[in-house]
């Protein structure tokens, strides 16, 4: 078993009992799954720009990404409906928990400057989005076969009813939130 998720089992989900003063253990919030994200407006232009991304998310995850496709046209940005403009991952179980552990022990220290991260971007639902600005933060990519840095979004799904539930979970995981 991963060690995060046995401390999400042993140390989060008791403290969680403490600080949320939920009585049903169904209630405590859980992550649910995590979904890492490349958008590639550049892609129009340049189709191996693509292939170089979904190698980097593949190398990242583990798991092959899906292509994802405009949803609409947009004449100012010469987008057409359908055209090929990005990349995303969906991870769940022991995969996501690696990828989590990863992000939090080994990425984010990584990030120049780091103060940590934003305890405010949370959408309302009690799920977070982390962006990271290159690829090159993880181990996995070599950083002489990179052709382009790219940015990359991170969105972690979880269970809670509120954001204030979902930040008291992730920050008992180990989240570096940034102390304003």
């Amino acid at each position: 078993m991963n060690p995060l998720k046995e401390k999400y089992l042993n140390e989060v989900v008791p403290a969680m009992q403490k600080s949320l003063n939920l009585e049903n253990p169904m209630q405590y919030p859980k992550i649910e799954k995590v979904v890492v994200n490349i958008g590639l407006g550049e892609a129009l232009d340049n189709p191996k720009a693509l292939d170089a991304a979904v190698n980097d998310l593949t190398q990242i995850t583990g798991q092959k990404p899906i292509i994802t496709k405009a949803r609409v046209s947009i004449a100012n940005f010469k987008l057409r409906e359908g055209r090929q403009i990005g990349a995303k991952v969906t991870l769940r179980g022991e995969k996501m928990w690696g990828l989590l552990d990863r992000v939090m022990n080994i990425v984010l220290p990584r990030v120049r400057d780091f103060r940590g991260i934003s305890p405010d971007a949370f959408d309302g639902r009690g799920n977070y989005t982390l962006g990271l600005k290159e690829q090159t933060l993880f181990p996995e990519i070599d950083y002489e076969k990179v052709d382009k840095i790219r940015g990359m979004e991170i969105t972690i799904v979880t269970t809670a009813q509120t954001d204030e539930q979902a930040r008291v979970m992730l920050g008992l995981l180990g989240m570096p939130f940034r102390k304003d």
